[in-house]
C-alpha cells in the first residue's frame, strides 16, 4: 500500500491547484486521483470547441441530469461537468470574472475570518497573468493567463453601446473598480489555446518527483479510522482493478459541487437517515453534505439578423471543417475564440446594493445548449439570476459508486427568483431594441413576439430556462454554531481530522459572477493554508 502526504481526489479547478502549490515543496508528496481521462485533444484545446464539449456527455463531460425540477414544468435539465484534468476550466466558457466584493465580504460577516474581499483579493491577484499588468487589482505574473477576445465582429462593442443607450452604465473591467455596467469580459484564453487549471497548473508540475497523477482513476470512497480520513480506495483499469492509498497528511476532496457531497455520502458521511436509504452506513453524521445548492438559472434569448457574419456563417457546411483546419495547422482564425465576448452585470430593479443579473452576449443563435443547429445568422442573450434565494441538494441514488447522483436543484422555488427570471426578458428585449444594433435588423425568436405578458413570459421560463453551468454550495463553510456547515472557514470537514474540501462546493453562498475565478482562488487559499502561510491582506 503506497502512502503520500496528501491524495487529492479530483484533477479539475481546484485539484490542479493545490497539486501544483503544494509539490512547490520538494519534501511533500502528492497523490492526485482524476476519473477522466487527460483531457488534451483538439476540442479542449481550441476555445471553438466549448459548443461540442457541452453538449453532449463525452470524454471531458459527465453529462449529468438533475430530478424532474417542480418550477420548470418537470423538466429534467441538462448539466455539464468536467471530467478529466482540468475539470469544468477544460469546458467551460473561459470568462474569467471574480463576483463583486460584497459576495465575499458577506462571507466573513457569515462568521467565516479569512474570506473578506480584502483576504481574498491577494490570492486572486497570485493567480492572475492578466493582460493589464500587475496593480492594485490585477496581477500581472500568475499562472492562469487572462486576456482580451480577438474577434473582429462589430457585434460585441455594438451590443455594449446598446446597453449604453438602453440606459445602463459602460464599465472597462469587471474585475475593476466598478463591476456593474455592459463591456467586454476577460477570458482565460492563452495565445488562442484554452488556459485550463491544467494547462496553467498541472502540466508545469507533472514533472515534479513528488508528484503522482493517475487518471481513469474513479474513487469509491475516503477510508474513516477512529474520526481521521487515512486514505482513498479507488478502482481503475476501466473499474476491472481496485486499489486503497494512505494519506500521511490529509486527504484533500477537490471533485466539485456534484461529487463532493457524492463521494462523502458514498464514504459514510452525510445525513444518517438518508445515507442509511440509500443502503449506506454511516461513519460521520453530518446533515449539511449535499445541501444549500444553488445555481444560476438562465433565460437563453435568441435574435435573427441580416448583414452579421455569426458563427452559423463561419461554420455551416464545410465551414466547421475549415475553422478546425485552419487552427490546427496554422493556430489561426475562428477556432481561437468561443464566440462570447460582450456581456454586462446589471440591476434588476432599484435599491439594490450590486448587480443581480449577469448577461452572456454570444454572436450565435443557441437553444438546448447549443445541440439544435442554428438555421440562420443571428445572436443570443444569455442572462441569469446572481444572488438565487431557491435552494436544492445532491443526494445518492444508491450505494453504488458508479451511479449518478441525484440533484435536485429547485429552481424557482420563491416569488423573488421568478420576477428577476421575469424582469431579465424585458432587459434583454429593451437592450436588443436599441439604435446600436439596429442595422442588423433584429427579429425575435425567442421568447417570440406572443409572449408578452407576465404570465406568457412566466410560461416561457418555466418551458425553456436553463442552468449557466455555476453549481455551489453543497459542502458549505460555516461557522461553530452551524449546525448544517460541513467544513469551518480553514476548509476542514467538521468533525473529523485530517480531511478537508476545496472546491466550489464550500462557497456557503453563490458568488455574483462565473464561479471559475473563485474557485482557482479557493484553492490558492487553501494551499496556504495547508503550508501554514497566508498572504497580507489588501487595502
Amino acid at each position: 500500500m503506497q502512502v503520500y502526504d496528501y491524495i487529492i481526489i479530483g484533477a479539475g479547478s481546484a485539484g490542479c491547484v493545490l497539486a501544483a502549490r503544494l509539490t512547490e515543496d520538494p519534501n511533500v508528496t502528492v497523490l492526485l486521483l482524476e476519473a477522466g481521462g487527460k483531457n488534451d485533444g483538439v476540442l479542449v484545446r481550441m476555445p471553438a470547441g466549448v459548443g461540442t464539449l457541452l453538449k453532449a456527455k463525452n470524454a471531458s463531460n459527465w453529462g449529468f441530469h438533475t430530478e424532474p425540477e417542480p418550477h420548470l414544468d418537470n423538466r429534467r435539465l441538462w448539466w455539464p461537468r468536467g471530467k478529466g484534468l482540468g475539470g469544468s476550466s477544460s469546458i467551460n466558457g473561459m470568462i474569467y470574472t471574480r463576483g463583486h466584493p460584497q459576495d465575499y465580504d458577506e462571507w466573513r460577516q457569515m462568521g467565516l475570518p479569512g474570506w473578506s474581499f480584502d483576504d481574498v483579493l491577494p490570492y486572486f491577484r497570485r493567480l492572475e497573468g492578466h493582460h493589464r499588468g500587475d496593480s492594485d487589482l490585477h496581477g500581472g505574473s500568475g499562472p492562469l493567463t487572462i486576456s482580451r477576445g480577438e474577434s473582429d465582429s462589430p457585434f460585441h462593442d455594438a451590443l455594449v453601446t446598446a446597453g449604453e443607450q438602453a440606459g445602463y452604465p459602460r464599465t472597462d473591467d469587471f474585475n475593476g473598480a466598478e463591476q456593474e455596467g455592459f463591456g467586454r469580459y476577460d477570458l482565460t484564453i492563452a495565445d488562442g489555446q484554452r488556459w485550463s487549471t491544467a494547462a496553467a497548473y498541472l502540466r508545469p508540475a507533472l514533472g515534479r518527483p513528488n508528484l503522482t497523477c493517475i487518471t481513469g482513476a474513479h474513487t469509491t470512497r475516503i477510508r474513516i479510522e477512529a474520526g481521521r480520513a487515512t486514505g482513498v480506495d479507488y478502482v481503475f483499469d476501466k473499474g476491472k482493478r481496485a486499489a486503497t492509498v494512505n494519506a500521511d497528511r490529509e486527504v484533500l476532496l477537490c471533485a466539485g459541487a456534484v461529487q463532493s457531497p457524492h463521494i462523502l455520502q458514498l464514504s459514510g458521511i452525510g445525513d444518517p437517515d438518508r445515507l442509511t436509504h440509500a443502503g449506506v452506513g454511516v461513519v460521520h453524521a453530518l446533515p449539511g453534505v449535499g445541501e444549500n445548492l444553488q445555481d444560476h438559472l438562465d433565460v437563453v434569448m435568441n435574435w435573427r439578423t441580416q448583414g452579421l457574419r455569426t458563427a452559423h456563417t463561419l461554420t455551416k457546411g464545410l465551414g466547421m471543417l475549415g475553422v478546425g483546419l485552419n487552427y490546427v495547422l496554422r493556430g489561426k482564425g475562428h477556432g481561437r475564440g468561443q464566440f462570447l465576448e460582450a456581456g454586462a452585470f446589471l440591476r434588476s430593479r432599484e435599491g439594490l446594493s450590486r448587480p443581480d443579473v449577469q448577461m452572456h452576449a454570444v454572436l450565435a443563435i443557441m437553444q438546448d445548449h447549443g445541440r439544435t443547429d442554428a438555421k440562420a445568422d443571428g445572436f443570443t442573450l444569455h442572462l441569469c439570476q446572481l444572488r438565487p434565494e431557491s435552494r436544492g441538494r445532491i443526494a445518492l441514488r444508491s450505494a453504488d459508486p458508479f451511479a449518478d447522483p441525484m440533484i435536485f436543484a429547485n429552481y424557482l422555488a420563491t416569488p423573488e427568483d421568478r420576477r428577476v427570471l421575469r424582469d431579465c426578458v424585458k432587459i434583454g428585449r429593451s437592450v436588443a431594441q436599441q439604435a446600436a444594433l439596429a442595422p442588423y435588423h433584429p427579429d425575435e425568436l425567442a421568447p417570440g413576439l406572443d409572449a408578452q405578458s407576465d404570465d406568457a413570459i412566466d410560461a416561457w421560463v418555466r418551458r425553456t430556462a436553463e442552468t449557466i453551468y455555476h453549481p455551489v454550495g453543497t459542502c458549505r463553510m460555516g461557522a461553530d454554531d452551524d449546525a448544517l456547515a460541513v467544513v469551518d472557514a480553514t476548509l476542514k470537514v467538521r468533525g473529523l481530522h485530517g480531511l478537508r474540501v476545496v472546491d466550489a462546493s464550500v462557497m456557503p453562498t453563490l458568488i455574483g459572477s462565473n464561479t471559475n475565478a473563485p474557485t482557482i482562488m479557493i484553492a490558492e487559499h487553501a494551499a496556504d493554508m495547508l503550508r501554514g502561510t497566508r498572504l497580507a491582506r489588501a487595502g
